[in-house]
């Protein structure tokens, strides 16, 4: 089993993924600084500094898809099909904290485009569309493997929310289980990758609009309401996909191994 693991594929991705890393974590400042230099627009300089950091990442998906783009890393997935499930999904989030908070809500147009949309989006994308992705997708890995060193990297990045101990460890905790269920969601549904960037979004959208916590941890009231979107995220994909009669992508033969990379949605293997 193990000689279905692509190695060489994998560490190329590895050293793809680490070269954006830095250029995200120690020159996104620089580039974004140039790149407003000429277009004086913060927004639409944010943006393309984001596009910007992750050419590493479009270069390997182009060269080793076909050069394809789009397709690989789930954008071209059904848009308003994923706005409308992680939207369902998120009620209990957007209402619950709405309802604790009066609805008065707290949010700048900055904070709602570069925290809620952009940190979704970009997020998702480069972490579960690539990175998870293309290694459960393509390398031979399963699913626990693929998940665990992008999840641990995806929740170090909140790490700046707090300096004490307690709450590093659940900023960390929660947002590391946060990766897990984004992935899961990916995959199940159908790699269209708008499912957990909505859901990312929404999710984001209700924590920072009622300024529920500082850090992503809250308090007990907010991770109830919170676990019951997750919740409701996973039994309304298992009720789904079991009444539809689809099959499931994260199954016993592809936790630890994805053996000749199994996709159940095209009933192949590659």
């Amino acid at each position: 089993m193990l000689k279905s693991i692509k190695y060489q594929y994998i560490i190329l991705l590895f050293c793809s993924f680490c070269f954006y890393f830095i250029l995200d974590k120690v020159f996104f400042a620089t580039i974004y600084k140039y790149i407003d230099a000429i277009f004086k627009v913060e927004m639409f300089s944010f943006f393309l500094t984001y596009i910007v950091v992750g050419l590493p990442v479009f270069l390997f998906v182009f060269i080793t898809n076909h050069k394809t783009v789009f397709k690989p890393l789930g954008l071209q997935g059904n848009f308003i099909k994923g706005l409308c499930v992680a939207l369902g999904f998120s009620l209990p989030m957007l209402l619950g904290f709405g309802i604790l908070n009066d609805f008065q809500v707290h949010i700048t147009l900055k904070d709602f485009i570069i925290s809620c949309l952009f940190a979704a989006f970009f997020e998702e994308l480069y972490y579960r569309g690539f990175f998870f992705g293309q290694l459960f997708r393509k390398s031979g890995l399963g699913f626990f493997p693929s998940l665990i060193i992008g999840a641990i990297l995806f929740a170090s990045l909140h790490a700046y929310q707090s300096d004490l101990p307690l709450d590093l460890l659940g900023i960390f905790l929660t947002t590391f289980l946060g990766a897990g269920l984004f992935a899961w969601l990916y995959v199940e549904w159908s790699y269209n990758l708008w499912v957990p960037i909505a859901l990312h979004f929404f999710m984001n959208l209700s924590w920072s609009m009622y300024a529920v916590s500082d850090n992503a941890f809250g308090g007990w009231i907010a991770n109830l309401i919170r676990a019951l979107t997750i919740i409701l995220a996973i039994t309304s994909t298992i009720i789904y996909k079991r009444k539809m009669n689809i099959p499931f992508g994260v199954v016993r033969k592809t936790l630890w191994i994805n053996y000749k990379n199994y996709d159940p949605f095209t009933s192949s293997r590659r």
